[in-house]
């Protein structure tokens, strides 16, 4: 009866958040890459249902003022200091927040967190049926308990000092979770802190990185809203449902974006890029000892810095430039040769400096301008 009672509490409190909702939505400027869309997602927050500040409405509301596409509330399952308040049902919190995520166009996803000591550490198991039957003695049953439900498992701030305080270890347990079929992710953000093994495991063991927010106080305490974001998983999703956001998942079709970078694979980070930018020349054809101007539009909300790799032939270029979001750049490019006439495209190679494919490596690009 007291759950019972709590629901309807909760609904009713819903109704009159709604009609009382009037905030402004901050959109994102990330574009798609052939093929997909991209989503804005945040894998890994709190609420009072665990360790959180907030609310589940609240939650909803963040993410729709923020700009994001989905998140999964993961509470944790064994650490619940405020359970002397709120009821024991784990899938309360996503059943709370359900109704106004479905308004405001939010993909709510279920999860939960379950939280042990190293090893293994935490995990999140997100679209997860009943998380209520996660709560098992064994942290291995509990993984296989998610799994049988279909949920995606991904490792939580691996580096996280209270855990890990010297070194950023791979142990044995991840070792049998992942040969078990127990661990699809990493996050390789969470929260403040960047952990370059995550991203380095990631590729080498095949899993799918990650970059949550790991919120327990509100977003705009605990992040500098006014200058930048929250960290946020990008998913290269089929379309806008949670069925593909999954599918997008297990394929490992993300990247991680917090403050200016971005980290993934090269197959989506050279893309995302080139979709960012317009090159606008309509010049004519380059000679030795002549100057031209090119102008580069950047149509995303991030601020690439390009650094080059490779002195092109023929004609020089800026070393560095940076193409401001949503501003129009100028490439100064030099003739330096007398063979420069008689090429058709300027070839330049670049490396983008906020765009990170390995620990230490930056993504290669090459621009490609017309030479009429």
């Amino acid at each position: 009866m007291k759950i019972l009672h709590l629901r309807f509490l909760f609904l009713f409190l819903i109704l009159i958040y709604v009609q009382a909702f009037g905030q402004e939505r901050k959109e994102i400027e990330i574009p798609n890459i052939p093929g997909y869309i991209t989503l804005k997602c945040d894998f890994h927050i709190h609420t009072v249902s665990s360790d959180g500040d907030v609310k589940p409405t609240i939650r909803v509301q963040e993410a729709w003022e923020e700009g994001l596409d989905a998140i999964a509330i993961t509470d944790q399952i064994e650490y619940r200091p405020h359970s002397q308040d709120v009821s024991f049902d784990h899938n309360l919190a996503y059943e709370i927040a359900k109704p106004l995520a479905g308004q405001l166009g939010i993909i709510l996803i279920r999860g939960g967190e379950i939280a042990r000591e190293m090893p293994p550490g935490y995990l999140n198991a997100i679209f997860v049926k009943n998380v209520n039957l996660l709560e098992r003695e064994s942290w291995f049953e509990a993984c296989e308990e998610a799994k049988d439900q279909g949920a995606f498992i991904f490792w939580d701030h691996p580096g996280w000092k209270e855990q890990q305080p010297e070194h950023t270890l791979w142990w044995p347990a991840h070792t049998r979770l992942l040969e078990a079929g127990l661990l699809d992710g990493i996050e390789i953000i969470t929260r403040h802190d960047y952990y370059p093994e995550a991203l380095h495991w990631a590729e080498e063991k095949g899993l799918t990185i990650l970059a949550n927010s790991d919120a327990q106080a509100t977003t705009a305490t605990t992040f500098n809203l006014t200058k930048s974001h929250r960290p946020m998983t990008l998913v290269f999703a089929v379309e806008r449902t949670p069925q593909s956001v999954k599918e997008a998942l297990l394929n490992k079709r993300t990247a991680a974006y917090y403050e200016d970078k971005i980290y993934g694979d090269r197959s989506f980070l050279a893309p995302l890029f080139l979709n960012s930018i317009e090159i606008r020349s309509d010049l004519p054809r380059l000679e030795n000892q002549t100057v031209r101007y090119v102008q580069i539009h950047n149509h995303s909300d991030i601020d690439y810095k390009l650094k080059q790799r490779i002195p092109p032939v023929g004609f020089s270029a800026n070393q560095s430039l940076i193409l401001k979001a949503h501003r129009t750049a100028i490439l100064q490019i030099a003739g330096t040769s007398d063979e420069i006439k008689n090429t058709s495209i300027l070839k330049l190679n670049y490396e983008i400096e906020n765009l990170i494919v390995a620990p230490g490596e930056n993504l290669s690009v090459m621009l490609e301008i017309q030479n009429f």
